[in-house]
């Protein structure tokens, strides 16, 4: 099957940019250097603010506020789109973010020449997904057009979702699956990334060399494990995962092969029993990590890969540099140690890919993958939503949603 190519990169320009705000219709026909040139047009009126929950400082839920101020987002690289927020959801690194964890590192990510002054980030708006229609694009856009309805897995260190209007790259933008509203297609880009870059990227598992795979998954009946598992059953692999008990009839829906309860008993003497796996995937972390990796097969090219590192809080407590020293000697150390027994130890991070996500779509719009939405929000009742996330054991996503603002 053919797919079209993405033309989003940016091109250096030889003397000037131009930015066109909402609001604002311009048609050009030939190129920038050419001769020919049609008229721009400009309505009377362009936003300059918009709805949005922002944070001030980080903290506890009283952090939040809702303000109908927010800086409207603008397009400052021609490889950028602007898309008009439709629905959004939460996910734990909401949770964290609002609490400061990883502060550090974002704001390197943001200001990496250390230029702005500390609290820069202010106000911060939170909400990594987001799905929407694309209301602006830039000069070197060509993959999307206004009109689009789209979704995408927005990077920690930018604007979130929790607000009218987005700005984001259109590498990390794929058209929305059909199948799909925007409140259901809300609840899948982030955990889709994540598991992308950690099964795929990292685990070096597709859907040409996982037919008959082993999979373990630990810890499964989150967004990321109920994702993972859809996505490793639409490549055809067997897939085991752990979880509570009453989360197994909703593991089992999405196809999981074998469910073991964590608690009741010993989880460790129960996967003993079973077949040794290519590819655990560990939500978990923690204790997990003494016994998980004496179930790959050993000298087969198996790999774990942990989702709970400790990059975030080492540059948080022993600053930007020293925290990334520190965390090459762990990820080091323990990859050295384990390759000595034929398995390799890998840690797996979220990676923002509109490239990902067009496959995803696919797999969505083919029925292999449907969106787990447990709780959905009003646009009035983001703290809500934060406590809701905040309470752990989620049985799938919480969605927001947020059309309404502008009605």
């Amino acid at each position: 099957m053919l797919c079209p190519i993405r033309v989003v990169a940016c091109r250096k320009w030889a003397s000037f940019s131009y930015v066109k705000p909402i609001g604002m219709t311009a048609e050009v026909g030939g190129n920038l250097y050419g001769s020919s040139f049609n008229t721009f047009s400009t309505s009377a009126k362009r936003q300059t603010i918009m709805p949005a929950w922002v944070i001030d400082k980080y903290g506890t839920n009283e952090v939040l506020r809702f303000t109908k101020n927010a800086m409207f987002p603008i397009i400052n690289y021609p490889n950028e789109v602007i898309v008009k927020v439709q629905a959004a959801s939460l996910n734990p690194i909401d949770i964290t973010m609002r609490l400061g964890y990883g502060a550090a590192t974002m704001n390197m990510r943001r200001d990496p020449l250390n230029i702005k002054a500390t609290g820069s980030e202010f106000p911060l708006i939170l909400g990594r997904d987001v799905s929407g229609v694309v209301m602006e694009c830039g000069l070197n856009v060509s993959y999307f057009k206004p009109g689009d309805e789209v979704w995408a897995a927005i990077p920690p260190w930018k604007q979130g979702s929790l607000a009218e209007f987005v700005v984001l790259s259109g590498n990390e933008v794929s058209h929305k699956p059909k199948a799909l509203s925007h409140t259901q297609a809300a609840a899948i880009p982030y955990v889709a990334a994540t598991v992308w870059s950690a099964v795929v990227n990292t685990g070096g598992l597709n859907k040409d060399n996982c037919t008959g795979k082993r999979i373990l998954i630990i810890g499964a009946s989150g967004g990321i494990g109920t994702f993972a598992i859809q996505l490793l059953k639409a490549w055809d692999s067997h897939v085991t995962v752990t979880c509570s008990q009453n989360a197994e009839q909703l593991v089992r829906g999405f196809g999981a092969d074998h469910v073991v309860d964590y608690r009741a008993g010993d989880v460790e003497a129960k996967l003993k029993t079973l077949e040794k796996f290519d590819l655990i995937l560990d939500n978990v972390g923690g204790e997990t990590e003494k016994w998980a990796l004496s179930f790959l097969k050993p000298w087969s090219g198996a790999k774990y890969v942990t989702l709970v590192t400790p990059f975030l809080l080492n540059t948080d407590r022993l600053g930007v540099a020293d925290g990334m020293l520190q965390t090459g000697v762990t990820i080091g150390t323990k990859a050295l140690r384990h390759l000595c027994k034929g398995v390799h130890y890998r840690w797996g991070f979220f990676a923002p890919s509109g490239p990902a996500l067009d496959e995803v779509r696919e797999l969505v719009d083919a029925g292999k993958i449907r969106p787990v939405v447990e709780q959905q929000f009003s646009f009035p009742e983001v703290p809500q939503a934060f406590e809701k996330v905040e309470k752990g054991h989620a049985r799938g996503k919480t969605v927001i949603s947020i059309a309404e603002v502008s009605e």
